[in-house]
């Protein structure tokens, strides 16, 4: 295959040119890709889709408005054409594609496009960063995996990026995961209530339980009282590293927590969880996985350098979640079919 001779013979040959023609494309897209994701990333900075949403404008105008030369604009907006954002329009207007749309109806995406400007700083120097030679911004973006206290700003700003990503969590983890028959749900590292708060509209009977940081933990409050579910809803703060989990619950959520962390605290937390369950209770994880023997893109080749770059944690494959999960006692450990796995894929597991 990388011989030049056979290249060309096969880009001519009539049964392998459009192969060969595909590849080269896929090829070419991964060299462009950091200038696709940064074009997007302008999209979305200068608020340029949201913009649209009202219909479609002419360059002139969104030029205007992002304080921008025209001939600038126009490469940017055409770069969107090309790459199925937005659309071209009649007298040299745009508006947005199907995937455009979405791009804004989707919570939490636009932010977190816009947060990754700190994940492109640590990539920066690929070599390096896979070297561990890099002192990452984003580990001081998520400081709450090194344990200790957060400054209450780091910790809003982090509570509402995770609000926000944390709805398509919800939703997928919710079709795949039945909480028929759970009284009380306990869900650490909880954040702002964010997932919690889906399950109580779902399930109108269950008790919900928040253990998070102290810092972090009472932001939960405001979103409960919005959602009507204050009566059934007890919030205590505390690290899971270091203070005991409250009792009463006969489920546990681990909503994007263990990959945040060590293998070792991962284990200390499941025993920990496994000892706070009574017997029969129920552990439901729910976070990106890697495919294992099998790499994934969204787990593989995007998941695990966000972690990489936290320099805590890591993305774990389904199997290896399950083997830790038998390591701290649990049983009838399953993985049902993730609706999206580039949003999340979940594990569930019993106590005996």
């Amino acid at each position: 295959m990388a011989a030049r001779g056979f290249q060309k013979w096969a880009a001519k040959f009539p049964l392998t040119r459009r192969i060969v023609r595909r590849e080269g494309e896929a090829m070419f897209d991964l060299l462009a890709g950091f200038c696709h994701s940064q074009v997007l990333s302008a999209l979305v900075q200068l608020e340029i889709p949201q913009k649209l949403m009202r219909g479609p404008l002419e360059a002139t105008v969104l030029a205007h408005h992002a304080d921008m030369p025209l001939e600038r604009m126009q490469i940017l907006l055409r770069a969107g054409v090309a790459l199925g954002v937005l659309r071209s329009r009649r007298a040299g207007r745009f508006g947005l594609s199907r995937t455009g749309a979405a791009l804004v109806g989707v919570p939490g995406l636009s932010q977190m496009i816009a947060h990754h400007d700190v994940l492109y700083r640590d990539l920066s120097d690929p070599v390096a960063f896979f070297r561990g030679e890099v002192q990452t911004e984003l580990a001081d973006f998520w400081p709450y995996v090194f344990g200790g206290n957060m400054d209450p700003e780091v910790a809003a700003t982090y509570s509402d990026l995770m609000a926000q990503s944390q709805v398509l969590v919800a939703d997928d983890t919710l079709a795949a995961i039945d909480l028929s028959g759970v009284s009380a749900l306990m869900d650490i590292g909880g954040g702002s209530g964010a997932f919690l708060t889906a399950v109580g509209e779902v399930y109108s009977d269950l008790d919900l339980m928040l253990f998070d940081l102290p810092e972090v933990a009472p932001s939960a409050a405001q979103r409960f009282s919005a959602a009507g579910v204050t009566e059934r809803t007890r919030i205590t703060g505390g690290s899971f590293r270091e203070d005991p989990l409250p009792q009463g619950a006969d489920a546990i959520s681990l909503i994007r927590v263990l990959y945040d962390h060590s293998d070792d605290t991962v284990k200390a937390l499941l025993a920990k969880c496994y000892a706070a369950l009574p017997s029969g209770g129920r552990i439901i994880i729910s976070e990106p996985m890697t495919g294992g023997v099998k790499p994934t893109r969204a787990g593989d080749a995007y998941f695990a350098l966000y972690t990489l770059a936290m320099r805590t944690g890591r993305t774990r494959s389904a199997c290896e979640i399950r083997s830790l999960c038998h390591a701290a006692g649990f049983v009838n450990v399953k993985a049902p079919a993730a609706r999206r796995p580039f949003v999340t894929s979940c594990i569930e597991a019993r106590k005996p």
